[in-house]
């Protein structure tokens, strides 16, 4: 969907709403796509581990006013889609899924991996002597989230996994690798062991809405339902024909 501003000139433009939830941050950010690039026009953004549902809309609101536009005018929404945590991938999942049907906005999504690819190239610059690019998030229980890029994140090379510190050693094969992420430097000083040269970086990375909104416009459209990327299921479980008050023995 393209809206015309000044249809004399016949220029066109795309407002882009992004944000993410995937992690121990919460993002948002509004943008347009004119003539082939994309302007930041407004973004919130905090770092913590609970309380996205209840920041998420708070800010996307403030940066929809800050840019002087409403739902309304809003043509497209980018969501990350996990890996993440389970309460906030769900979380960004809805809020997606719920604006889109009640705004009638066409969706695009990507890997929270795929988005921290983006930031890290941007970080980076030229790095292509470095090697290939992981992003190795920390999954807990000594796995780790990862996914392998070429150029950057619109250019995945593995679907996202879920992998052990000693598989994700060898990870993308056995020359030289560049890894970013809060997973990397665990990953480098096992793979260091084995003989492998792993450069390590941002052990801090995060998402940024701001990234996902330019990546937005080459992003294929959702076509059916926005599904959640877990990649292992969450840690509490319902119990099946049980009672919570009384559990049967």
């Amino acid at each position: 969907m393209v809206k015309l501003e000044g249809a004399a000139y016949g220029s066109t433009f795309m407002n882009i709403l992004a944000f993410d939830t995937c992690f121990d941050a919460c993002s948002a950010c509004v943008a347009r796509e004119a003539d082939g690039k994309v302007v930041q026009l407004a973004s919130a953004s905090e770092c913590f581990a609970m309380g996205h549902a209840e920041k998420l809309m708070p800010f996307v609101e403030n940066s929809m006013n800050s840019a002087g536009i409403t739902f309304a005018d809003i043509d497209r929404i980018a969501v990350t889609i996990g890996p993440g945590t389970f309460t906030g991938t769900r979380i960004g999942i809805a809020a997606a899924r719920g604006l889109a049907l009640a705004k009638q906005m066409e969706i695009v999504s990507t890997t929270s991996l795929a988005v921290m690819a983006e930031v890290t190239v941007d970080a980076l610059g030229d790095r292509r002597s470095l090697g290939d690019l992981a992003i190795a998030v920390d999954a807990r229980r000594d796995q780790v989230y990862m996914q392998l890029f070429g150029t950057g994140g619109l250019d995945p090379k593995s679907p996202p996994m879920l992998l052990s510190i000693f598989e994700a050693t060898r990870f993308g094969g056995d020359g030289p690798i560049l890894i970013a992420g809060s997973g990397a430097e665990t990953i480098a000083a096992a793979a260091k062991q084995d003989g492998r040269e792993v450069s390590a970086h941002f052990a801090e990375l995060l998402p940024a809405a701001t990234t996902l909104a330019r990546m937005a416009t080459a992003l294929p459209v959702v076509a059916g339902a926005l599904v959640p990327l877990y990649l292992r299921p969450p840690d509490a479980k319902q119990q099946d024909h049980k009672s919570i008050a009384r559990a049967e023995p």
